[in-house]
C-alpha cells in the first residue's frame, strides 16, 4: 500500500513544472516563518531539499546566519544532525542530498522540520521508505515537528505501522493543520 502510495505522489509530482513547485514552496515556507515555534526557535533542523520537495534551500541560506540551523547528514542507516555554518562547506551525500561537512551537532533542537512523501491531518507520515525520519525522530520525542509538503501530498489516511512517528503539525500550501499528538 505505501509503495503503491509513493509511486502515485511521485506521478503528480511530476505533473508540475519546477517553478510551479517554487511557488508553492514560497507559501509553506512564508506559513513555516510566520509559526510561533519557528519564530521562538534558537535552534532549527530544516532538510536540504531534493527538486521535487517543497524547497528549502533558499530558506536555509536566509535563516543561517539568524538561526542555529541544523541539517541531517545520512550516516549507513541513521541521520546525523549537523550545524550549517557561513563557512560551511556542502557536498552530496547519500540520495543526491546536500549536506554540510562540519562535526554533529550533540545540542538541544527546538524545532524539527520534516520532509515527506505524503502526510494526513492527523500528523501521519509516508516517507520514502527507508525509516530514516522515524529513527531519528524517536532520539527526540519531546521536540516539536513541522512536516511540510504540497496540498497534493496531503491525504486522507497514510497506512501505519507500530515505529512510525507522527508528526506535530503539517504546513501546505492551502492551509495548516495541528495533528492530534501533543508535546
Amino acid at each position: 500500500m505505501k509503495t503503491h502510495l509513493r509511486q502515485q505522489i511521485r506521478l503528480l509530482k511530476k505533473s508540475f513544472t519546477p517553478e510551479q513547485l517554487l511557488k508553492k514552496s514560497g507559501v509553506i515556507l512564508e506559513k513555516l516563518e510566520r509559526h510561533p515555534l519557528f519564530r521562538q526557535a534558537e535552534t532549527v533542523m530544516l532538510y536540504a531539499s531534493l527538486p521535487d520537495e517543497v524547497q528549502t534551500l533558499a530558506f536555509i541560506h536566509r535563516w543561517k546566519e539568524q538561526k542555529r540551523i541544523i541539517l541531517p547528514v545520512v550516516d549507513g542507516d541513521d541521520i546525523i544532525p549537523v550545524t550549517l555554518t557561513k563557512e560551511s562547506a556542502m557536498k552530496e551525500g547519500a540520495f543526491h542530498i546536500l549536506e554540510p561537512t562540519n562535526a554533529p551537532y550533540t545540542g538541544k533542537i527546538d524545532l524539527i522540520v520534516v520532509p515527506g512523501m505524503a502526510f494526513d491531518r492527523e500528523g501521519h507520515r509516508l516517507g520514502r521508505g527507508k525509516g530514516y525520519y522515524d529513527r531519528f525522530l524517536a532520539q527526540y520525542p519531546t521536540t516539536p515537528t513541522i512536516g511540510l509538503c504540497f496540498d497534493f501530498q496531503l491525504l486522507p489516511h497514510i497506512p501505519t505501522e507500530p515505529h512510525d512517528i507522527i508528526i506535530h503539525e503539517i504546513l501546505w500550501d492551502d492551509g495548516l493543520s495541528s495533528a492530534s499528538k501533543q508535546f
